[in-house]
């Protein structure tokens, strides 16, 4: 059997929480999940130096609440907060309603899958060794307290002409179990040779031991 299920949608209503939360009928559907979509893009594009690992929509009657979990927080707030203002603007505009913008700082990035996925791909835009990106990203997550991490490039990898598909591995990832903490990470490096997609698993632990601490 093949490994084709979105770690994220694999947990989804039993250890993690939806992206969107709302509820809509029929065409009302459709649009808000395009406008979720739109918005999500928007900030990712207008904010990519401040390191966002994920955005959550919730919606009401009245307003609209998005909250960026960031690892550099102070890019999106700005001097004064004056970027903040202007971002909600922009967004209650997209949204065509009342919207409220909560920040939550990333406190350790190196082992925030996301997180560490981008910083990967980035690595790899800028020509640098895929296996160097990969050890490197592989050894601070493990250093920041990650059980185990693992990373999936694939591509063309070092401008080759064929395809090819390498990873690194360091602890534990059990992928199969419900009750581990797998934080699941996606990008893509827009390279001279084409696109290379990254894939990062972090092992964070079992949820009852982290309840106790």
């Amino acid at each position: 059997m093949g490994h084709k299920i979105n770690p994220l949608g694999f947990r989804i209503g039993i250890t993690e929480q939806h992206r969107s939360t709302w509820y809509a009928k029929g065409r009302k559907y459709a649009e808000l999940v395009i406008a979720d979509h739109k918005i999500r893009t928007y900030l990712k594009d207008r904010f990519k130096s401040a390191a966002v690992e994920k955005i959550e929509i919730e919606r009401k009657t009245e307003r609209v609440t998005i909250t960026l979990h960031a690892g550099r927080p102070g890019v999106i707030i700005g001097k004064r907060g004056a970027e903040i203002d202007l971002l909600t603007k922009t967004l209650e505009q997209m949204a065509g309603t009342a919207v409220k913008v909560n920040i939550q700082e990333v406190r350790k990035p190196d082992i925030a899958g996301q997180l560490v996925a981008e910083n990967v791909a980035e690595q790899l835009e800028r020509r640098g060794s895929f296996r160097r990106a990969m050890k490197r990203a592989i050894e601070n997550a493990m250093r920041e307290g990650a059980l185990g991490c693992k990373i999936k490039i694939s591509g063309r990898l070092g401008g080759n002409e064929i395809a090819r598909m390498e990873h690194d591995m360091n602890g534990s990832v059990p992928l199969n179990s419900l009750n581990t903490n797998i934080d699941y990470g996606y990008a893509m490096a827009h390279t001279t040779a084409g696109i290379i997609g990254v894939r990062v698993w972090v092992n964070h632990g079992r949820y009852a031991d982290l309840k106790k601490d």
